[in-house]
Order: C-alpha cells, then structure tokens, then sequence
C-alpha cells in the first residue's frame, strides 16, 4: 500500500475516504473527478436495470477511475433490499435474517447469505452493509424487525458465521451500527441518546461485534446515537471516544465507516463540510454522505490548512486500500 499511496496527490486521497451515493447521471465523470473510493447504491440504482445492463454501468464507473471503487449497497433483507425487491434480479425479497432464523435457524441464514453474496458479486458489487448486530427484544424498537432477535451470545454466532461466509463469497461485510442501536429512536428524524453503563453495553450490544471482529470481519459502521457512558457530548460518529474504544479496547484493525451523515442526528447540529471533517477527526476511515461535493471540498481544506493532519488521512486511505486489496480489486 506505500507505494501506491506514495503516488497519490492530496486530492486522491481525500477522494478514497469517501463512499458517495451515486448521483445516477454524471456518476463515472464524478468518481474520476473526486477520485472517489467507492459508490453505495439504491433501489433507485436497480430500477429499469437488468443484471447485464446493471454490469455494464457499473463496469463503466469503473473505467473512469485509476482506483477502482468499492461497490457497496444495503441488500439486508426483509425491510431493507435495494436489489432483490426487482424481480429482474431476484424472483422475490431475500428474507431477514431473524426470519430465516426462526424458520430453519443458522443453516437457513447461511443458506441464503451465500446466494446473496454470489448475486452481488455477480453484479459487480463486492460490499453488502451488513449484517446488522442490533440487538433489541422490543416490537416497537426501530431495530426490532431488521435485528436476529436473539440474546448477545446467540447473536455473536450468528454474525460470525455471516461474516466468515461473505468472505468466501469475496464480499465485504461492515457490522452496524456500533456501539449498538439498542431501543433507540431513528437517527434519520432525530437525535437519539443511549444512556446505559458501559457495562451494560459490554455485556449486551458489544457482544455480537466483538464476535464479528473475531470472525475477521472488514469494516464496522457507527451509529449517530449519543452512547453517554462512552462520549455524552457527541453522536457516536462524531466522537473520537467511541473509536478510541473501538481500536484500543476492542482491537479492531479494519476500515470504520460512518452512517449516512445527512441524517438529521448530524444535520440538524452541524453543518455539512462540518461534520465531515469531524468524522475524520474522530477516526473514520471511510465517509457515506450524499453531499460528498461539498464535503470533499471541505475536507480537502481541513488537509490543506492542517487541521486534518497528512498522518490521519494517509492512516484512513491505507485501511480502504488494504480492504480494496483483501476484495480483489488492486494488488
């Protein structure tokens, strides 16, 4: 990785920190002018497409970058498919992983985990943003129906065997939302604040990404939810104390990965530009943003101007380049 990151410019590797929503029109002349380190595709994305014409498009952002981008969607199951909900690319849904579960238990969840990841390969894509490792018992939690519904240790296995699974399929897995989301409000409307000990946390919703990270999994997403006994003063995003944790405490080594950052947790506190150049501070590697013009720009500033050091964004490249090289993308 040094010696590809030797011959990168400030901009490029401003650009490989940003996982974008892709635009749709102008999305390969943008990846190659922000030198963008990957897209996160929509139901939008999948809409009128057809697996070769799918293959084509994304064939063709490809093209237009020197490194090549991560392709990553949301393809959970249940609620949340961005693919399989097409008929063209799957005759039905791909169930949830809870009801798969209750229905035929690991055996089921890994059943169709391996044909979801062989789909997405096959369609270029290399990273599904799961599995989720939420754990909430409560029918009107927002989590409940897209968490497994089982205790920390039952979950743990589970998630483990996902993760090991997805890298025989050579795609990329990104554990959500940590530190967990527990019974907390959606993120996307409001600002959510988890007031549990530390203790509490470390026995309960740490438990399924510790699992997660033994099991070697690549990326790990955080959650814009206050966690007080760890940060009380900043969304987990945004909090150098929720990272610190998560590398020194938890020993993980792979890429960190922000929510959306247009959610209204952090849009309604900060502005745009802002809150990028707070996630890199607080040790992201890799930010999901929709505004990814405006705050490239601003992060490209941060650089420029010293606030971001040149040691923090060469440390947050390198991990998206290792990940890209553990994908097959570059050597």
């Amino acid at each position: 990785m040094e010696s590809i990151l030797s011959k990168m410019t400030v901009e490029e590797k401003v650009g490989q920190i940003f996982l974008a929503f892709c635009p749709g029109k102008g999305a390969a002349a943008d990846a190659a002018a922000y030198h963008l380190g990957g897209y996160i595709l929509f139901a939008s994305d999948f809409t009128g497409e057809t697996p070769t014409s799918f293959r084509e498009k994304v064939e063709s952002y490809q093209s237009a970058v020197s490194i090549p981008l991560l392709i990553a969607v949301d393809e959970e199951g249940g609620t949340v498919t961005r693919v399989s909900r097409f008929t063209a690319f799957r005759d039905s849904r791909f169930p949830s992983p809870r009801s798969l579960y209750a229905e035929g238990g690991l055996e089921a969840v890994l059943t169709v985990e391996a044909e979801k990841s062989s789909l997405l390969r096959s369609l270029g894509i290399q990273v599904n943003m799961a599995p989720v490792c939420d754990i909430t018992m409560d029918p009107e939690a927002f989590m409940y129906d897209r968490s497994l519904g089982l205790e920390p240790e039952e979950t743990g296995q589970v998630i483990a065997a996902m993760v090991q699974t997805m890298a025989e399929y050579s795609v990329g897995s990104v554990l959500k939302h940590f530190p967990g989301y527990g019974n907390n409000t959606d993120t996307h409307t409001a600002m959510a604040i988890d007031s549990r000990t530390l203790e509490e946390l470390e026995s309960w919703d740490l438990v399924p990404f510790a699992a997660g990270i033994a099991a070697g999994c690549d990326a790990i997403l955080v959650s814009h939810v206050i966690v007080e006994a760890l940060d009380d003063t900043y969304p987990a995003t945004l909090s150098p104390e929720v990272h610190r944790y998560l590398r020194e405490n938890m020993g993980f080594e792979g890429v960190i990965v922000t929510d959306d950052l247009a959610m209204q947790a952090i849009s309604d506190s900060y502005g745009a530009g802002e809150a990028a150049v707070l996630a890199v501070l607080a040790g992201n590697d890799l930010l999901c943003c929709q505004e990814y013009r405006v705050q490239y720009a601003a992060v490209l500033e941060a650089v420029e101007d010293g606030r971001i050091s040149t040691e923090i964004l060469d440390s947050a490249v390198t991990r998206v380049l290792r990940w890209k090289q553990t994908l097959g993308l570059i050597e």
